[in-house]
Parts: structure tokens; C-alpha cells; sequence
């Protein structure tokens, strides 16, 4: 995965209000979850960052591990929940994970379509089903992104997650859902229905001559 660096401040009032005067000051409300636990839950460390820094992130189809600086103390994280407006999809809070090289992680890797598919070439629409699958590993061994090869990949058919194998990877998604598939087209389809036309026309041209006989 790609490194980045964002920079935070630890906060000690967690109101509604504090937490709006952040947001009007260019910075976002933010809680980082850790090994430490209290009465059996995760502790959360509050603190905010900058929006500016923030968006880097947020706004991208990219996957990071996260390099807080926290008043100085140093944090590898990688994002856990983000919470948005409902109205106007503003940038409300965002949740961290703190991860070490010890204890694997989950989290969503972006697919990667690698390929024409030969359906594709035969007149299909290659369909795209989910948009990340969900893996376990340690964090360093987590990729940027999951090429899958479609080549082979025919009209009507699918690849689902349990036909998927990736070195150091285990896969957390169900391998019953379907990843991709290629469906068939009005005009593979008319094109498959003229092909059957013009093999019966054949049929009956080779027929008719024995029948004279």
C-alpha cells in the first residue's frame, strides 16, 4: 500500500459544540483506535487534522497506511469508518486503526479488471460487481490494488471470490459473490440468432438435394 503523512492534534473537549467550531476552523473531529482496551472495548484517542490533509485520503480510490503525527507521537494507521453529512456530504469524523507488523488486518483492496475478456470480444458487456474485496493479511503485505485476468472470461459466465487465490492473502468476502461477469448483449445476441439462422438455412439447402434424390 502507498505511505502517507497527516498530522493531528489531541483534543480534550468533545462536545457537538467544540467539534463544530473544529469543522468551521478547517479541521475534522477524529478518534484512533488502538491495542488498549477498557471493560472489553477498544479505547479511542481523540484528536483532530486538517480537512486540507484530510482529503488526500478521503476523496481517492486509493488505499493508504497512515502515518499520524499526533503532537509528536507517531501512529501507523489505515482509515476505519468515515461519517458525512446526509444532506450536503460534508466530512463529519473520521476513525483510525492503529496496525503494527505483528497482527493482521481486514480491509477492502480496490479490483483491477486485467484483460479483454474473450466475451467481451465476442459482443458482451463486462460487468463489474463489487468494486473491492476484503482480505486479511499483515499490513505490509496488503497490495494496491487486486488484478484479476479476465481474458478467458466468456459470455454468460462469472469469476467469483472463491475462484480467486492470492499469495499472503486470505480472503474475508464471501467466495460466493461474484466479482464480474460478462452478460450478453442485444447484438451478440442478434448476432447469435443470425448465426443459428444461417446454419439452419444451410441445413436445409444440404437437405434438399438428398430429398430429390
Amino acid at each position: 500500500m502507498k505511505e502517507i503523512t497527516v498530522s493531528g492534534q489531541k483534543r480534550t473537549d468533545l462536545g457537538k459544540k467544540a467539534s463544530k467550531a473544529l469543522r468551521k476552523s478547517g479541521y475534522v473531529p477524529c478518534n484512533i483506535y488502538g491495542e488498549a482496551k477498557e471493560n472489553g472495548k477498544p479505547v479511542a484517542m481523540a484528536f483532530a487534522s486538517p480537512m486540507a490533509e484530510l482529503r488526500k485520503i478521503v476523496y481517492t480510490p486509493h488505499i493508504y497506511v497512515i502515518n499520524l503525527n499526533i503532537d509528536g507521537e507517531s501512529h501507523t494507521a489505515i482509515l476505519k469508518e468515515l461519517q458525512f453529512d446526509p444532506v450536503s456530504d460534508a466530512l463529519l469524523h473520521v476513525d483510525f486503526l492503529e496496525v503494527n507488523d505483528q497482527k493482521p488486518i481486514t480491509i477492502g483492496i480496490p479490483v483491477k479488471l486485467v484483460g479483454l475478456a474473450q466475451g467481451v470480444r465476442d459482443g458482451g458487456r463486462m460487468n463489474l460487481s463489487i468494486r473491492k474485496i476484503n482480505v486479511t493479511a499483515p499490513y505490509q503485505q496488503i497490495p494496491e490494488h487486486l488484478d484479476i485476468d479476465v481474458t478467458g472470461l466468456k459470455i454468460g459466465k462469472s469469476i467469483k471470490v472463491g475462484d480467486l487465490s492470492f499469495d499472503g492473502l486470505e480472503m474475508a468476502t464471501s467466495k460466493n459473490v461474484v466479482v464480474c461477469s460478462v452478460k450478453m448483449t442485444r447484438n451478440a445476441a442478434a448476432d447469435d440468432s443470425a448465426a443459428a439462422d444461417d446454419s439452419a438455412d444451410a441445413a436445409a439447402a444440404d437437405a434438399a438435394p438428398a430429398a430429390a434424390e
